[in-house]
């Protein structure tokens, strides 16, 4: 299969995925009605894939399946000889496993994809997609069962946990391992409420589960939080998740008993705290006097770091919104695929 026909595989589903956005569509409406029935049914497997943040997902795979972008990210590179990567999926946020699948398939290797068994009713449908645009995608997708064997390189997102176990069971294969990241904000108190609110998508998307998302503020030490609560109010809707309300409830519980100090506007605690990843339901931050301290305090967490957002940084409301040449963990999994 040439590469002409790989990268238009990908833009008709960018096509279909446009379509379905924006209700577009008058061709192949059973498909469109199937995504509908797998969204709902990825929420009832998972309580996490709030079916509005499900389609945001979707909808900024979309946005980045065209063909400027995708000639962009391949830069008629391709391999020549054609190996299977095992692909091991996360699945704390909808659909994270695409942009390594779609890597691998577009390089002209061949996906061996072992689902998590959080998100693995999204995918599927997607990768069924893609192969009704081009049938020869077939041969070059394959799943894994609870084994992994007959494979030549892994790419594999997990916990810090789960990292030390791939890499004694895979450090002998080419491989990217990722272990848990996070991401930070850095305010300087001049913020617009507008900007406040746009923060509010880093934190608050998918729950803050992703490692895109903000789960720690760099202030100044004068900063109040005033302005800050009263921009993310529309956000409110979080509590109404069960899993959401419980971890936000337990750790409340946990700092009142233990009678730490935390700002709390009932449906999230902003908590001072020198740590970088925070519970579900919090948000830590800690205050610093000068620039040069924040920058210290980013280069010291530089490997627990994915995305900084801020006025000189990645702007608010970004973070989770990543281009088709964002790489997890700055390493470049296409750059990696090719020279196999």
């Amino acid at each position: 299969m040439i590469l002409k026909q790989r990268i238009g595989a990908f833009v008709k589903m960018g096509l279909f995925i446009k379509q379905h956005a924006d209700g577009s569509y008058n061709s192949e409406p059973q498909l469109h009605q199937g995504l509908d029935e797998i969204i709902q049914a990825a929420y009832i497997h998972n309580g996490w894939f709030n079916p509005n943040f499900v389609k945001l997902a979707i909808e900024n795979i979309g946005t980045m399946l065209n063909i400027a972008d995708i000639e962009r990210l391949v830069a008629n590179r391709e391999v020549k000889v054609s190996k299977t990567v095992a692909v091991i999926c996360a699945g704390n946020i909808p659909m994270v496993g695409f942009h390594d699948i779609m890597c691998v398939l577009l390089s002209g290797n061949k996906a061996l994809i072992k689902f998590s068994s959080d998100d693995n009713i999204l995918l599927p449908f997607f990768l069924k997609l893609l192969v009704h645009y081009e049938p020869a995608f077939e041969s070059y997708i394959s799943f894994a069962g609870n084994k992994l064997s007959n494979f030549d390189a892994v790419i594999a997102t997990g916990s810090n946990n789960t990292a030390t176990h791939f890499n004694y069971y895979f450090g002998k294969y080419p491989n990217i391992i990722r272990k848990n990241r996070t991401s930070v904000a850095v305010l300087k108190g001049t913020e617009s409420k507008e900007d406040l609110k746009q923060l509010g998508n880093d934190i608050f998307l998918y729950y803050g589960l992703g490692c895109r998302n903000v789960s720690k503020l760099l202030v100044p030490q004068d900063y109040t939080f005033d302005a800050f609560f009263e921009s993310i109010l529309d956000f409110s809707f979080v509590i109404e998740n069960k899993k959401y309300n419980n971890n936000y409830e337990y750790h409340r519980a946990i700092y009142l008993l233990e009678g730490h100090k935390f700002l709390d506007n009932n449906f999230l605690m902003v908590k001072e705290s020198h740590d970088l990843h925070s519970p579900v339901g919090v948000l830590f931050f800690e205050r610093y006097n000068t620039a040069e301290d924040y920058k210290k305090y980013i280069q010291n967490h530089k490997d627990q770091i994915q995305c900084i957002v801020g006025q000189d940084y990645t702007p608010f409301g970004y973070s989770q919104r990543p281009v088709i040449t964002d790489f997890a963990d700055n390493v470049n999994t296409f750059d990696f695929l090719v020279t196999l």
